[in-house]
């Protein structure tokens, strides 16, 4: 049970609980056991008088932590059977896997609400909405830039319009793979600064001209690429950094010199933009303004391997695809086994093995727990496959979502995932 206590009387070692908003503080989790004085100094200075704290997963200094205690010597409820103890575990996992994906869902809606409070505030406030989306990215970098790997996950809600979704989704991606490249902090920030507000020239061209049409005139097409050059001026009325900046403009150019507005080759792009050029192509494949022409994530790594990597650096694209995995977050898949299932989260450092949501008719979808192939070494990923090639049953079992909308968050280490996997089988 947890208890209240006064932010001076904090102890290293006290599990506590952070009540604020998720970009309010600099924490990964807003629960966790405090490790350091320094980390107490943070909590302190965040303005509270009191907080919550849980005796009972806390270790204070001088105490010894309690001892690991084996799956069959942990105390049972009386005459609990194996069955009900299985049952048991099992609902305890699935708790634990609902609260972690409503965490990363409510973080996520968060910082849509933020990005969209920066967006309106840029053309009468622009230095406000600066300062908001410097805060958003310090943010998303808080609880990036940890040790430890990440994970990309599969949201099943979005932050309400496009438009933010796609702002959300290049960001966070192009950060993640900043971080692959060991970018400094503030290298990042700028990164993500260029790649929340990468379409913030959209503001000023009309609605129907926001999304590339084959069908545009040359005078619509003329428009649709000025948006570009409408971003930097906005960019600059905002006083971005230069880095900031030239991801504003050089986010259409290419690699191969054949992108617009400038045509410039890839020796002449700046870091973050090659890395948010290509992001962005990746998320406009796979979320397109008419969802007819959406591709399967694995279908636009295809492409973007197969037909377009002339257009990218090789390095990002290599380090891309290793991070996304063959299969990312949002495929839906064979299984070797001839079950079918949809990719829920990819740990960027080890992609090959995701976990998965398994079409299994014996239990209801919001009862299934996840499949780590990580733990599963005999299954294996067969082939993806379009949603529409899905049995009926699978299809609105696994009900893969028209829009892909991505977050992250901190991996599971292996010993920790082998230890519920043993858990849910003991």
């Amino acid at each position: 049970m947890s208890q209240t206590i006064a932010v001076h009387d904090l102890r290293v070692g006290m599990y506590v609980h952070l009540d604020l908003g998720w970009m309010s503080h600099p924490f990964p989790l807003s629960s966790f056991r405090i490790s350091s004085p320094e980390q107490i100094a943070t909590i302190r200075s965040l303005g509270l008088k009191r907080l919550r704290w849980v005796p009972e997963r806390s270790v204070l200094e001088g105490e010894e932590a309690p001892a690991p205690v084996a799956a069959e010597e942990r105390a049972e409820a009386p005459f609990e059977t194996p069955e009900q103890r299985e049952a048991r575990r099992r609902r305890e996992a699935l708790a634990a896997q609902r609260a972690a994906a409503q965490q990363c869902e409510r973080q996520y809606l968060e910082a849509g609400r933020a990005w969209r409070d920066a967006m309106d505030a840029v053309p009468q406030r622009p230095e406000q909405a600066r300062t908001a989306t410097e805060s958003l990215t310090g943010a998303l970098l808080d609880k990036m830039l940890i040790d430890g790997e990440m994970c990309i996950r599969l949201l099943s809600t979005g932050a309400g319009d496009r438009a933010t979704a796609h702002a959300l989704n290049v960001a966070v991606i192009s950060l993640l793979l900043g971080r692959c490249f060991g970018l400094q902090r503030d290298e990042m920030l700028d990164l993500g600064v260029g790649a929340l507000m990468h379409d913030v020239g959209k503001i000023d061209i009309p609605d129907r001209l926001h999304h590339l049409d084959d069908g545009f005139t040359s005078v619509e097409l003329n428009a649709y690429r000025d948006h570009v050059a409408r971003g930097v001026a906005q960019g600059r009325r905002m006083a971005l950094t230069p880095a900031a900046l030239l991801v504003l403009a050089q986010h259409h150019e290419n690699a191969d010199g054949s992108g617009f507005p400038m045509r410039l080759s890839v020796e002449r792009m700046a870091t973050g933009a090659r890395i948010v050029s290509l992001v962005n192509r990746y998320d406009n494949l796979c979320n397109p303004a008419l969802l007819a022409r959406a591709l399967t994530p694995h279908e636009a790594l295809s492409i973007l391997f197969a037909q377009s990597r002339t257009k990218y650096d090789p390095a990002i694209l290599n380090a891309f695809i290793k991070m996304m995995g063959v299969y990312p977050a949002g495929s839906v898949v064979q299984l070797t086994d001839e079950r079918y299932a949809m990719v829920v989260s990819v740990n960027s450092s080890r992609p090959l093995r995701p976990r998965l949501l398994v079409h299994d008719a014996r239990i209801a979808r919001d009862e299934a727990l996840f499949l780590d192939l990580e733990t599963e070494p005999e299954i294996g990923i067969r082939r993806s496959l379009s949603p529409a090639k899905l049995p009926r049953e699978a299809l609105e079992y696994l009900a893969p979502r028209h829009r892909l909308t991505y977050f992250f968050e901190p991996a599971p280490t292996v010993s920790e995932v082998e230890a519920l996997d043993a858990e849910i089988g003991a």
